[in-house]
C-alpha cells in the first residue's frame, strides 16, 4: 500500500501563507493618543472687586434685664412662664412676707412708744417752761427739759423711718415687670430661697432686636463702628434684612478667643424671633495690589504655597509660589506672586505636573 506525504504542491504552499499571520500576531498595537486634561482657570484681576465675609449669630434684644427680689426670702409663688408676654408693673413672683409683715408690726409698736415718749416730753417741757419763767427753777434744768424734748421728738421721727422702711421691705417681695416685654429666662421656682439681689427673671423688650455673633481677631479690622450690613435669617434666607454695627467689644473673649459684635436691625419685622439663626454679610473692598482666588486653586508643597499657572501659547502648566493674605470663606487673597492676566488652575490641582500638556476650559470668574 502507497503512503501519501506532505510533500505536494498544497504542502509547500502552506508556510507561505502562514508567515503573514504570524508576522501580524507578534506587531505590537499602536496606543492611543491621550487627549491634554481638561482644566477650569480663572483669570487674574488686581483689586478684583469686594471680598465677602460672614458671620453666624442669634436675634437677641437689644435691652435685656435680669430682675430679682431686693430682699431675701422664700419663693411663694411665680406667675409667669418663659415666653409670656408681660406688662409694666404686672406681678411676677412673690415672697413669703411673714417676716416682712412681723417686721412692719414691730415698726409700729415702736412708733407707738415714741409717740407716747414725745407726747410726755412736750408736756414736761410746758410746765418746766412756765417754772422757768416765773423763776422757780434755773436756766440748767429748762435746758435739760428742753434736751428730753428733742431727744424724744427725734426717736418719733426715727420710728416713723422704720416704719416706712418695713413697709418698703414688705412691698419688695412682690416683684413686678418694669417694662413691657418677653419673658426670656427664669431662674427660681417656688419653695426656693433666694438672695437679695439674685436674678430671677430675664425681661428682653423686642422692639429693640440685634444679631450678636463672634468676630475672630484676624478678621475684626473688616468691621466698623456704624458700618452697614446685610442680615438674613436661617428660617427665610431669601429675605435680607438691613442692620447697622452698633458695638463691638474692646477685649476678646478669654475662651473663644473672639471679639463680641452687636448688629443693631434696622428694618425688622414679625419673622425676626428672639433666638433665631441669622447671618451677617459683609462686603469688604479690595486692596489695589490684591489678587482674590478660589481656595481650591492653592497647591501645598511642604511648607510652601504656590498655583499652577497656565501658559496659553504652550498649553502648558507650571507652580509658581505665592504669598497668602487672609483666607475667607471659599476664597484667598493673594498678596504677592501673581500679576493681571495671569491665568490660574482653580481646581483638580493635586493631579497635574510640570509642563504638562491641558486645555483650558472656559474661564470663569474668581
Amino acid at each position: 500500500m502507497k503512503t501519501t506525504t506532505g510533500t505536494g504542491p498544497m504542502a509547500r504552499m502552506l508556510p507561505a501563507l502562514l508567515l503573514p499571520l504570524a508576522l501580524a500576531a507578534c506587531k505590537p498595537e499602536a496606543k492611543p493618543v491621550e487627549a491634554p486634561r481638561a482644566v477650569n482657570v480663572v483669570r487674574v484681576e488686581a483689586g478684583n472687586g469686594t471680598l465677602s465675609a460672614s458671620y453666624t449669630g442669634d436675634i437677641r434684644a437689644r435691652y435685656e434685664t435680669a430682675l430679682g427680689f431686693r430682699v431675701p426670702g422664700k419663693v411663694a409663688e411665680r406667675m409667669a412662664e418663659v415666653g409670656d408676654v408681660v406688662k409694666r408693673g404686672q406681678v411676677l413672683a412673690r415672697l413669703d412676707p411673714g417676716d416682712q409683715n412681723l417686721g412692719i408690726e414691730g415698726a409700729r409698736q415702736g412708733v407707738a412708744a415714741a409717740e407716747a415718749s414725745h407726747t410726755q416730753a412736750k408736756a414736761d417741757l410746758a410746765r418746766f417752761g412756765d417754772l422757768f419763767r416765773q423763776g422757780f427753777i434755773s436756766a440748767a434744768e429748762y435746758d435739760r427739759r428742753k434736751a428730753a424734748f428733742d431727744v424724744a421728738a427725734a426717736q418719733l421721727s426715727q420710728a416713723r423711718a422704720q416704719l416706712s422702711v418695713n413697709r418698703n421691705q414688705a412691698d419688695y417681695t412682690t416683684l413686678r415687670a418694669q417694662e413691657d416685654g418677653v419673658v426670656t429666662a427664669i431662674a427660681a421656682e417656688a419653695g426656693q430661697v433666694v438672695a437679695a439681689g439674685q436674678p430671677v427673671f430675664r425681661i428682653a423688650r423686642p422692639g429693640f432686636k440685634e444679631v450678636a455673633v463672634s468676630i475672630p481677631e484676624n478678621r475684626l479690622n473688616e468691621l466698623k463702628r456704624g458700618a452697614e450690613v446685610r442680615v438674613n435669617l436661617w428660617a427665610s434666607p431669601d429675605h435680607l434684612y438691613k442692620g447697622r454695627v452698633r458695638e463691638i467689644a474692646p477685649s476678646a473673649d478669654a475662651i473663644t478667643r473672639t471679639y463680641l459684635a452687636k448688629i443693631s436691625l434696622l428694618d425688622p419685622d414679625d419673622q425676626v424671633q428672639l433666638g433665631m439663626t441669622a447671618n451677617v454679610f459683609l462686603d469688604v473692598a479690595a486692596d489695589a495690589n490684591t489678587v482674590r482666588l478660589p481656595s481650591t486653586a492653592l497647591y501645598q508643597k511642604g511648607s510652601d504655597t504656590a498655583v499652577w499657572i497656565v501658559d496659553p501659547a504652550a498649553s502648558q502648566v507650571s507652580l509658581r509660589p505665592v504669598k497668602v493674605g487672609r483666607f475667607a470663606d471659599d476664597h484667598v487673597t493673594i498678596v504677592a506672586g501673581l500679576k493681571p492676566g495671569d491665568t490660574v488652575v482653580r481646581a483638580g490641582v493635586q493631579k497635574l505636573f510640570p509642563n504638562e500638556k491641558v486645555r483650558i476650559l472656559a474661564p470663569r470668574a474668581p
